[in-house]
């Protein structure tokens, strides 16, 4: 049934002019690196657009432009909303490390619930206090995060600390990437569209993602296991933003705002996190029909990677607050808010 419904969002993903009959007033573009069958387009994207041109009576066209189409890469999306080169689009504030710390205290090891859905509904409430100045110069309609991430390489399954010396991963952000050098790692960054290539000429041994991006990227073909890592904390994880550029926004009527409004916030958020766990299923589903080794970690090398994972968490506040921040008051709002969500 999932895969079903997947096929089905992902028709719906190729192509948003079913509205087409009605008068209309505005067109928005919005643009993202992803194809647009994978599951943050397919399940929480199109039919996000689609909602909006519905409640609109069809005097909004939102026209979803997969695969960086309009132009640029991944790590520009941010600047091409602020700037108005697109009218919205999906962003990762890690992939420009260091401009927006504040989003990195739902980064840290072992901060985020097992459910993409809760985290980012506190990570949209968070964002109301810690983002309104940062992120100021576009419209934020969601926020969300993935779901736990999973070490998936070539050869055995990391079962050990020791497995993972010198090995060479895939991270996808400052924090993850710390992390994995802590662990004894050799970290490689790059955007996720880049792993499936680097991992299949030998350039890393394997990555961190969570299993939602694995149909897209083949990894279950390319990789020979996939370790996760249980209790009821995620490994690591990654900050994403939903946004329109604001003199987009503002062009629009009152009442055309109002439905923009009414498809942002902290229900958005969770919507694009449910899209993550939905990915996450389907993935773990294509890896489970393979000869592939899945293995959990537990116990005492759990106790031992939160361990590590708690002192980089008290480097980063220190860091961070040395900047002028609040690295404490982040920590500690984060993990309320996340504990209160987490249902």
């Amino acid at each position: 049934m999932k895969l079903v419904k997947f096929a089905a969002a992902s028709a719906l993903a190729l192509g948003i002019s079913t509205m087409g009959a009605f008068a209309q007033e505005v067109t928005l573009r919005f643009q993202h690196f992803l194809p647009p069958h994978s599951s943050v387009p397919a399940f929480f994207m199109a039919p996000w657009a689609e909602k909006v041109m519905k409640e609109s009576g069809g005097r909004i066209k939102i026209e979803l432009y997969p695969g960086m189409q309009l132009g640029g890469k991944p790590p520009a999306l941010y600047d091409q909303i602020r700037d108005g080169v697109i009218d919205g689009g999906w962003a990762l504030p890690a992939y420009t490390p260091g401009r927006f710390p504040e989003t990195e205290a739902f980064e840290l090891p072992f901060m985020t619930s097992m459910s993409a859905e809760d985290t980012s509904r506190a990570a949209w409430i968070y964002g109301e206090t810690y983002l309104t100045e940062r992120m100021g110069d576009v419209k934020l309609l969601a926020v969300h995060t993935h779901g736990p991430g999973v070490i998936h390489k070539k050869g055995p399954a990391v079962k050990s600390l020791t497995d993972l010396n010198g090995l060479k991963l895939r991270g996808p952000s400052r924090q993850a990437n710390k992390l994995l050098e802590s662990l004894g790692a050799t970290p490689v960054g790059m955007p996720v569209p880049a792993f499936p290539e680097a991992m299949s000429k030998g350039v890393v041994a394997g990555g961190v993602i969570p299993n939602e991006i694995v149909p897209l990227l083949k990894i279950h073909e390319l990789a020979d296991s996939h370790t996760e890592v249980g209790g009821d904390r995620a490994l690591y994880n990654t900050f994403f933003i939903w946004a329109m550029n604001k003199n987009s926004y503002n062009a629009l009527p009152d009442d055309l705002k109002a439905i923009i409004d009414a498809n942002s916030g902290a229900d958005a958020s969770a919507w694009a996190g449910r899209a993550m766990d939905e990915g996450d299923d389907i993935g773990l589903g294509l890896i489970k029909e393979t000869d592939n080794e899945v293995h959990t970690l537990e116990g005492a090398i759990v106790d031992d990677l939160r361990a590590i994972g708690e002192a980089q968490t008290e480097a980063w506040v220190e860091e961070v607050t040395s900047k002028g921040l609040d690295g404490q008051g982040m920590v500690d709002l984060a993990r309320k808010l996340i504990a209160e969500n987490d249902m």
